[in-house]
């Protein structure tokens, strides 16, 4: 097999995924530097902007679109597996309309749920055999850096400023989301969302106790993290306040 396509191949043979090697570190940094630039545009016209976000929209979709196609063609696509029913699959979509049409509704679940889960994805890959310069190391650096970005730069760059009550609101759909996709599992013999067991290959939720009781250590850790996203819009909220005279 050529080197081409080695990089696609399912059973890849070129180095495996290193946490934290330099591989790693690298697409991290690429990824703050992304937020960087973008960041730069903040001033600019209307018409700029949303050139930028189309831009960012037809990556995201693309980047999904492409990962399915090689799903497909190395025999791994199937229904318990690939359907986009996981947060950041859900989400990558659903971002993508987000930042063409500055739709806010979205953005609330766009900023919470996609930057923690993304962040999280980021840190802590499955990717197993699949380095760089492996086409499914790529993919997932653009498929989740952009779903960190997105909403990064609606934030930095369009003004959009999560509130109290959209964490409210996340966590009430988000917990209604989970029964059903609990439900589904059930059905179809599927584990989207890790809701029905563990995953089968090493995860942070080991560390945790056993289901269905890591469940809500799940709930916990994601209030936590919401938490964490909004201190930076309270910094910027006090900033913002007129002083009392």
């Amino acid at each position: 097999m050529n080197n081409m396509g080695n990089y696609f191949a399912r059973d890849y043979h070129g180095p495996a995924f290193i946490l934290f090697g330099p591989a790693h570190l690298g697409a991290l940094l690429s990824i703050v530097l992304l937020n960087l630039v973008l960041s730069l545009f903040r001033n600019s016209s209307e018409k700029t902007k949303h050139s930028i976000r189309l831009i960012l929209a037809i990556c995201l979709w693309s980047d999904e679109i492409v990962w399915h196609i090689w799903n497909i063609a190395t025999g791994q696509w199937s229904v318990q597996y690939l359907l986009p029913l996981n947060i950041c699959s859900v989400l990558i979509w659903l971002s993508g309309f987000m930042i063409i049409f500055k739709n806010y509704q979205i953005y609330e679940f766009s900023y919470f749920m996609g930057i923690g889960a993304g962040i999280q994805y980021l840190f802590t890959p499955d990717l197993g055999i699949y380095g760089f310069p492996h086409f499914r190391f790529i993919q997932t650096f653009i498929s989740h850096g952009l779903l960190v970005s997105v909403p990064i730069y609606m934030t930095i760059v369009e003004g959009f400023r999560p509130t109290w009550k959209s964490i409210l609101k996340v966590l009430l759909w988000v917990n209604v989301y989970m029964v059903i996709i609990f439900t589904l599992n059930t059905q179809i013999g599927s584990n989207y969302l890790d809701l029905n067991a563990k995953p089968g290959t090493p995860s942070l939720l080991d560390l945790l106790p056993a289901w269905p009781y890591y469940i809500i250590f799940m709930e916990l850790i994601g209030i936590a993290t919401f938490l964490l996203l909004y201190i930076p819009i309270i910094i910027n909220n006090r900033r913002l306040r007129p002083a009392v005279p």
